[in-house]
């Protein structure tokens, strides 16, 4: 449940999700017996990734009971419970060292307000030759506010933040900014597939709700469409090192 990454418009949603776990795992420099923190690591795909491409060890942590019961089955029916794990845990409360930390599709949720709070957190929780993937929804533009119909029915408390505001929370802190990757179209052409997929399961998602949660539903999955076809939204992908010298020039 986040932006895919089409290398080609035309590749199946499964291919750019597929693509979008490898975009990120070489950002993320990993190398063998490295140790990974995944801050909001959602149904623990990511996770499950990584260690199966590189062998890393992995933490993934979450707030939601839901996504932790799926994640550790999936661990579990993978045989990796043991390498892969995952933890009902607040990002704030982590503690440890790790090699790499990534967080996709969490950063909506945090809140200008915490911004430092989440950079300094993560700046501390990795070793001296860190490295941090950021994947985050952002504003194309300058700082703004969640419109009220978004906020009330599809994400409370959820706010897309613009590149300024990541970059001004984290430029205090000896924490440096290594890339910054701007995926223009990418979550566009993801909601163009869950359209889709949302309309043909219709009588489905129906019976699960009912008729208005259905067209609610419609309405914002083709209003981000537009928003990131033609309006103000795109994803960011920040990579952040406390050594400029641990990423390949």
């Amino acid at each position: 449940y986040s932006c895919a990454y089409f290398t080609d418009p035309s590749n199946s949603l499964e291919q750019a999700q597929d693509d979008k776990k490898a975009h990120i795992a070489a950002k993320l420099a990993l190398k063998p017996g490295m140790t990974v923190l995944d801050i909001g690591c959602g149904w623990g795909g990511m996770a499950l990734y990584l260690h199966q491409m590189t062998g890393a060890r992995v933490l993934g942590v979450t707030l939601s009971e839901e996504q932790l019961k799926v994640a550790r089955e999936r661990a579990a029916a993978a045989g990796v419970s043991d390498m892969v794990t995952f933890e009902l845990i607040d990002y704030r409360h982590v503690q440890g060292k790790f090699d790499r930390i990534v967080s996709v599709g969490m950063f909506e949720h945090v809140g200008p307000a915490h911004y430092k709070t989440f950079f300094r957190q993560c700046r501390d929780l990795l070793t001296e030759d860190g490295v941090m993937l950021l994947h985050t929804i952002g504003r194309a533009g300058g700082p703004g506010v969640t419109d009220k119909w978004t906020t009330q029915y599809i994400f409370p408390g959820g706010y897309n933040p613009a590149l300024s505001e990541i970059v001004s929370a984290n430029e205090s802190l000896r924490f440096m900014v290594t890339d910054v990757e701007v995926l223009r179209l990418h979550y566009a052409y993801t909601l163009d597939d869950w359209y889709d997929r949302t309309v043909a399961a219709r009588a489905q998602i129906v019976a699960l709700y009912d008729e208005r949660f259905f067209r609610m539903w419609q309405f914002y999955l083709a209003g981000a469409g537009a928003a990131f076809h033609f309006g103000g939204l795109v994803n960011y992908q920040v990579q952040f090192a406390k050594n400029r010298h641990v990423l390949p020039i």
